[in-house]
């Protein structure tokens, strides 16, 4: 399985149009590397390939990745698109996808309601773009030879579809991981999760990689940083700090551990911050664009 990190940043990506935080300023310098928002290519042959989650940057990821590019005058190897939810972040990228060039989308119902009730997304053309519905712990074919699975994981509506009330942690259809499996490997993705349950954790158990929710350190990053007043809670995410914090949750998670979707002010990017050496002590590593995962 061959694995590309398009996209290591979440909503927004690093730096953020409108943020001066340091994060953001030191991008824009230079010092630390810049971040599209959240975007993963799989493989399990090299030739055809399931992006998982379509990035409003997904032009310029395609353009970079030369695994990306078409190999005749009109084609692609994006074999398909498959989303883990409905924010915006995750499928406005289908929007650039529209050049009458055939691949299938994936998603939940929820997922594809989403898609058939907004009248924008039928810039893409049905009889060239299939939409399937998954169906919650079927496996399907993403690509030759990936056999995907999504479960249900916890999570919210995306941010356009709250309502008055709302459950920041309700497990359904809304927010699904992917476990993804060729005949030598496996690898988990979830990108966006609010807790982890003991359930969640068995889920984890023998997979060779996991890409996991790495959005923000403590709970009120944003609060702490004075870029805004929502928790990462509020906002469908659980921190990699604290008790209940993903670091300590999936210590005993073996594998590969990667953390990704990672917030422009998450302090994990800075290079020398104690933040992030606590997160290289425990067996993680930083996503981060263009890096490749052989398994």
């Amino acid at each position: 399985m061959h694995l590309i990190v398009l996209g290591a940043g979440a909503g927004g990506g690093l730096p953020q149009w409108n943020c001066g935080c340091r994060n953001c300023k030191d991008a824009r310098d230079g010092t630390i590397a810049s971040m599209t928002q959240s975007s993963v290519a799989v493989s399990a042959n090299g030739s055809d390939w399931a992006v998982l989650n379509a990035s409003p940057d997904i032009r310029a990821q395609v353009q970079r990745v030369r695994q990306m590019h078409p190999g005749a005058l009109r084609g692609t190897p994006i074999a398909s698109v498959v989303l883990t939810n409905g924010d915006i972040d995750h499928i406005a990228g289908l929007l650039t996808l529209r050049e009458k060039t055939p691949f299938t989308t994936y998603a939940t119902a929820s997922g594809l309601e989403i898609l058939e009730s907004n009248s924008v997304f039928n810039v893409l053309d049905a009889e060239l773009v299939a939409r399937h519905r998954i169906e919650l712990e079927a496996p399907f074919e993403a690509a030759p030879g990936l056999r995907t699975t999504a479960f249900s994981v916890p999570g919210k509506v995306a941010l356009f579809l709250e309502g008055d009330t709302l459950n920041l942690e309700e497990a359904g259809e809304q927010t699904v991981g992917l476990i993804l499996e060729t005949e030598a490997a496996r690898a988990i993705y979830i990108p966006g999760c609010a807790k982890v349950p003991d359930w969640l954790l068995e889920r984890l158990e023998g997979a060779d990689l996991l890409l996991f929710d790495g959005t923000v350190w403590n709970n009120d990053d944003m609060q702490q940083t004075g870029t805004g007043e929502k928790t990462g809670a509020r906002m469908g995410h659980l921190p990699l700090n604290g008790a209940e914090g993903s670091l300590k949750r999936l210590a005993g998670v073996e594998g590969r551990k990667v953390y990704i979707h990672i917030n422009n002010t998450n302090p994990i990017l800075q290079p020398e911050s104690p933040e992030r050496a606590e997160v290289e002590a425990r067996g993680w590593e930083i996503a981060y664009d263009g890096m490749e995962i052989m398994l």
